[in-house]
């Protein structure tokens, strides 16, 4: 059996060759059959700020591994995410090449703020890392703590147990692989309003904040926000600075994120299914 994998499809995955292995019934020998499966691609991508203030040189904002795609919404999301931009007006170009397919350039404009070291997150993250390289946690809990959500947005419940189906429905990538990460926001009646797909759940969602902010969409208040994984602190913080008030999950919330959200007044909810759900905080949004 050849260990060469096919060149990867354009849709972040790759086709592999295995060996198949299934147990046989009874007394009957195991079978293994040549056979052809796709695993969701993971790459580096480090991140490259141009300012004015900087001249000719660009600063590093550090890397991260994620599928390739939607490079630039990725960028646009981690820097809103890190509060370097406010508005899709801060960029002047976002910028990806052939010759480099794992840089993105981010061009600031001149009335953005920007130390000439940049921001503390010079990072080698991976692609499940949210404030992975932050210098300051203490810090950075602390700033998320100090937002109040006050929107009276609502989500019917039976809309609500209806959202996982709906993005996996509209996942292009899982049903290949099995192995990749969702964010999909919704609004109260369970249209479908973005999507985004990578191997990190942190990616996923900057690439749903950064498509909405590029589209002058923020903030997401009056949007449910799905997550296909756990739901961590990092991605509260995300959600926060976003301006969700409503974040569900599909697995479970940590004790930190549990805390942050009943602190802000945001609706988290978690192990969301087709007939139950957690609410941990805020219940008076779902109804």
């Amino acid at each position: 059996m050849s260990d060469l994998p096919v060149p990867p499809a354009p849709t972040g995955t790759l086709g592999v060759r295995i060996l198949r292995i299934s147990q046989g019934a009874g007394e009957a020998a195991a079978s293994r059959s040549d056979d052809q499966d796709r695993v969701v691609v993971e790459a580096p991508l480090e991140f490259q700020l141009h300012h004015p203030s900087l001249g000719t040189e660009a600063a590093s904002f550090g890397a991260t591994m994620r599928t390739p795609g939607e490079d630039e919404l990725l960028a646009a999301g981690l820097l809103y995410g890190e509060g370097i931009i406010t508005r899709a007006d801060d960029i002047d170009a976002i910028e990806t090449s052939t010759r480099q397919p794992n840089v993105v350039h981010v061009r600031l404009r001149a009335h953005v703020e920007i130390a000439v070291q940049t921001p503390a997150r010079r990072f080698s993250a991976g692609s499940s890392c949210g404030v992975c390289g932050t210098t300051g946690l203490d810090a950075a809990i602390a700033q998320a703590a100090l937002t109040r959500v006050t929107s009276g947005f609502r989500v019917p419940l039976e809309v609500l147990l209806g959202l996982p189906e709906r993005m996996r429905a509209a996942q292009t990538k899982f049903g290949d692989t099995g192995g990749i990460h969702a964010a999909a926001a919704f609004d109260d009646h369970g249209g479908l309003r973005g999507l985004a797909e990578d191997v990190g759940r942190h990616n996923a969602f900057d690439k749903l904040v950064g498509e909405h902010l590029l589209d002058n969409r923020l903030p997401l208040s009056d949007r449910v926000v799905l997550l296909s994984g756990r739901a961590s602190f990092e991605l509260v913080q995300k959600a926060l600075r976003a301006g969700v008030s409503v974040l569900a999950s599909i697995g479970a919330p940590s004790s930190l994120a549990v805390n942050l959200a009943a602190t802000t007044g945001l609706t988290l909810i978690g192990f969301l299914r087709e007939t139950h759900c957690n609410v941990y905080t805020q219940p008076s949004r779902v109804g």
